[in-house]
């Protein structure tokens, strides 16, 4: 190659890399992706808000701190922050809350079942709810036994359904569901159904046609394709990312999965910390939240891994959490139903402490108005009480301070009729239970009725087609299934007494039960003072320190501190002089040498109220000392040894000790102090000796 070739041949290939090197500096990079959604933090500390709802039935729109809800049940997040709720009871409406807390009525008026525009529409015990990628809103309307929508414009239409209680595929408007609870819409406009008390999963397509996608004709617990699965009791749906339906199968204690290929799993199955499955919520990453009839929230992650966030101490347990909803960063929202509010649920911050949440329902609400009546006839007339609230019971393993009592126990003949002592509303999709056993019992609203034959006479027939029955191959009585949002007048009969012979009636939310003598029942009186029978201190090994010979106990003025423990019982009016009960107040003084109240003491401390059901299992051990319940095989005498240093009171639960040591040493005297809830101040041994050594 000549050299002016060659030069001319290296002038190309520059020219050539110019032209390239140009092209790609003037070719605009490829912009970077935006990052995706952060994965969901698992196991993190829940940091409680209250976002709306005072704690008192009713239904009040406006700000969210003073809103009342009937029975706040399923929830729905839009796209703008909006949270829809379900409400039930005696409200019957779809609420809206505003991120700021507001509170308003979307649609609803009144009980029954009526279309058209929203205020003027009617619902029958609306569960869960759903949004489709319109905004338009479907209500799983249980009353009614059908599906409604509440579109963009505000107009209420049924969409499947003829409003009777039986189970029937085919066209919408001849298609018929059994209290159906659960509802989800997927991005095509399939409208998913729980049919709750068919045991099935049904869907509503987009040309109006309703199938069955699971179950059978009996609730079971199979997993297998469509038809051949069995579910019992499906409450809520949620799908998740991959077009999986997920299923809140209630009594199974189980999640289960749809998949959209028609075949039925088992996603988290019995065994697990759950306890009847209320709700379910999906993050974009495949995280499950779930609430319980427990009152917990846990995550289930997609590595089957159960982390409890809310139910088990430290962290509060809710009264009956049937809705969850998550936001764009996470937020968790829950509707606590059996407590009248709804919660907005965020992760503490790092070395943040939670603030004071208001959980349960308000301290002071008002009771069911009962009108003065037993649950037994005559129901204006006296009858024997047998148990109160917060008396220690025993099991049948031994244990003699296994469980603090509950309720209000009422004498009874076996087969006698159980009657209800006020109107009320089926609210609970689990009111039944312990069908044959001795705590068989029914929920009605806040109140529950135990011991009995559930919805049967004497002779175990049903009293009426509002308590369904459900038995198996061989005839015997497996369940009496009350769909939510049955209605009972009071007065009218629950069941019939059974071995037990007495009625427990409980009263509130679960968790934090009343205290039913407030009710006011006719012609109960209680003019008995109770009594003390014994002062006396336990050491740091819970073993009781003995009298000296000059007739005082010797206390150490340091160390860890002692309990002290004051045995009493009570009376009421026209009882069995054995029968003894529990008191409703306990507490203590220190005084000097003379009997004068020292400072701080001017007043007895009643650390031991039974008010309000404390929700720890540990309470029992808390508020009562070794030797408590009946402690002896066969007897028929309950002891009743208060721990007073510690608190059992107002739902709380806390460990104390009389700790001396700011006192000088010498010679004091702890009174004792107990009163029933008529305020009668108890007579006997009130008072101890003690010396406070050097």
């Amino acid at each position: 190659m000549t050299r002016a070739r060659w030069t001319m041949a290296v002038l190309v290939a520059v020219m050539v890399a110019a032209a390239l090197a140009w092209t790609f500096l003037r070719t605009p990079a490829e912009p970077t992706p935006p990052p995706g959604p952060a994965a969901t933090v698992l196991g993190w500390t829940p940091d409680i808000a209250l976002l709306a709802g005072d704690g008192v039935g009713g239904m009040r729109d406006g700000a969210g701190a003073q809103a009342r809800f009937a029975d706040p049940y399923g929830l729905a997040l839009d796209a703008q922050g909006v949270l829809y709720v379900a409400d039930g009871g005696d409200n019957n409406r779809i609420r809206r809350v505003y991120p700021d807390g507001r509170v308003d009525t979307l649609a609803g008026q009144g009980e029954g079942w009526r279309d058209g525009p929203a205020q003027q529409a009617q619902f029958n015990t609306p569960s869960s709810i759903a949004l489709d990628v319109a905004g338009n809103v479907f209500v799983a309307d249980t009353g009614n036994h059908v599906i409604r929508r509440i579109d963009i414009d505000g107009n209420v239409t049924t969409i499947a359904g003829d409003g009777t209680a039986g189970y029937l595929d085919g066209p919408a408007a001849q298609a018929r569901f059994d209290g159906p609870m659960g509802v989800a819409v997927d991005a095509v406009g399939r409208v998913y159904v729980a049919d709750t008390w068919n045991d099935r999963i049904r869907v509503i397509e987009p040309d109006g046609q309703v199938r069955t996608l699971a179950g059978g004709d009996a609730p079971g617990n199979v997993d297998g394709a469509g038809v051949g699965a069995r579910l019992d009791t499906p409450v809520a749906l949620a799908l998740d990312g991959h077009g999986n339906l997920l299923v809140a199968d209630m009594l199974n204690n189980a999640v289960r999965r749809l998949a959209p290929d028609g075949t039925v799993d088992t996603l988290l199955a019995d065994g697990s910390l759950l306890n009847g499955p209320m709700a379910l919520a999906v993050t974009h990453d495949n995280v499950v939240y779930i609430s319980d009839f427990d009152g917990k929230v846990v995550q289930l992650t997609a590595q089957g891994h159960v982390l409890a966030l809310g139910g088990m101490a430290p962290q509060p347990r809710f009264s009956r959490p049937a809705g969850l909803a998550l936001d764009a960063d996470g937020g968790l929202y829950l509707s606590d139903a059996a407590s009248y509010r709804v919660h907005r649920v965020r992760a503490l911050a790092a070395g943040a402490t939670p603030a004071p949440s208001l959980i349960g329902p308000a301290a002071d609400a008002p009771l069911p108005d009962t009108g003065g009546r037993w649950p037994l006839a005559p129901q204006l007339g006296w009858h024997e009480v047998v148990g109160t609230l917060g008396e220690v019971r025993g099991n049948f393993s031994g244990e003699s301070r296994h469980h603090l009592h509950d309720g209000f126990d009422i004498r009874g003949d076996v087969g006698q009729t159980v009657l209800a002592i006020a109107d009320g509303k089926v609210s609970s999709p689990f009111s039944s239970w312990s069908v044959g056993g001795q705590g068989e019992g029914f929920s009605l609203d806040r109140l529950r009725y135990i011991h009995m034959k559930v919805g049967r006479d004497a002779r175990d027939r049903p009293l009426d087609a509002r308590w369904p029955q459900l038995r198996d191959l061989d005839g015997k009585l497996e369940r009496v299934r009350v769909r939510r949002g049955t209605r009972f007048q009071a007065g009218e009969p629950l069941g019939s007494i059974n071995r037990m012979a007495h009625v427990h009636l409980s009263v509130g939310a679960s968790g934090f039960q009343r205290n039913a003598v407030a009710l006011g029942f006719v012609d109960y009186a209680d003019s008995f003072a109770p009594r003390i029978t014994e002062v006396a201190l336990l050491d740091d090994r819970e073993q009781p320190i003995k009298t000296g010979p000059n007739g005082r106990v010797e206390v150490p003025r340091q160390g860890p501190g002692v309990q002290i423990v004051v045995e009493a019982w009570d009376q009421v009016d026209n009882n069995l002089p054995r029968r003894r009960l529990g008191a409703y107040q306990v507490g203590y003084q220190i005084l000097d040498a003379v009997g004068t109240p020292l400072a701080g003491y001017e007043q007895p401390r009643f650390n031991i109220v039974f008010n309000r059901m404390p929700r720890e299992n540990s309470a029992t051990v808390v508020a009562y000392a070794p030797d408590s319940g009946i402690t002896v095989h066969g007897s028929a005498v309950t002891r009743f040894r208060y721990l007073v240093t510690n608190i059992v009171r107002d739902g709380l639960v806390e460990t104390g000790r009389w700790q001396p040591d700011a006192l000088p040493a010498g010679d004091y005297i702890i009174r004792a102090s107990a009163r029933d809830y008529s305020g009668n101040e108890a007579v006997g041994v009130r008072e101890l000796k003690v010396t406070l050594l050097p």
